[in-house]
């Protein structure tokens, strides 16, 4: 990890932030779309181009949060974070948690799901499934804590992920 501690997160972090959270949410939309097209191809057939398109989708997505997970954990460990906000040990304790299972998440899902799909393997197509109640779970989670520190604390929580400007 970086000695370096920045006293906000940076335009490319926040970016990749807010890139990656759409894109996670796109596939919580719209990520039962590959069993159509796993159905169509497992069937023999063809399938319609909606759903070729967006089974596809939901393969590249997956593949761009994987890299894009990748490239925020970088970005972290070469330019640093800013440091938690005073909380109790309690709060920090489950932001930390939290945090490390979305990323656990972000790489997980996408990682298991190109080894159902492109290696076939029925364990992972089951752990992957599992992935989608637990982003759910986790999001709602870093949410309602966000909007907490926000609106309750009003220590500039959620600000943090919006702008690159420090906290006067």
């Amino acid at each position: 990890m970086s000695k370096f501690q920045p006293a906000a997160y940076s335009p490319f972090h926040i970016l990749l932030h807010w890139v990656i959270a759409a894109l996670i949410l796109f596939q919580l939309i719209f990520g039962e779309s590959i069993e159509g097209l796993k159905d169509a191809l497992r069937d023999g057939g063809t399938p319609d181009t909606a759903t070729a398109f967006m089974g596809n989708a939901h393969i590249w997505v997956g593949i761009a949060i994987l890299a894009l997970t990748v490239i925020r954990l970088l970005v972290r460990t070469v330019s640093g974070v800013p440091a938690p906000l005073p909380a109790s040990k309690l709060q920090e304790l489950a932001a930390k948690g939290a945090h490390i299972l979305l990323y656990l998440l972000m790489i997980g899902a996408p990682v298991t799901g190109l080894l159902a799909w492109y290696g076939g393997i029925h364990t992972a197509e089951e752990v992957h499934e599992v992935a989608k109640p637990l982003f759910i779970i986790l999001i709602a989670l870093h949410v309602l804590g966000a909007l907490y520190h926000q609106l309750a604390l009003k220590d500039g929580s959620l600000t943090r992920m919006v702008t690159s400007r420090a906290r006067a």
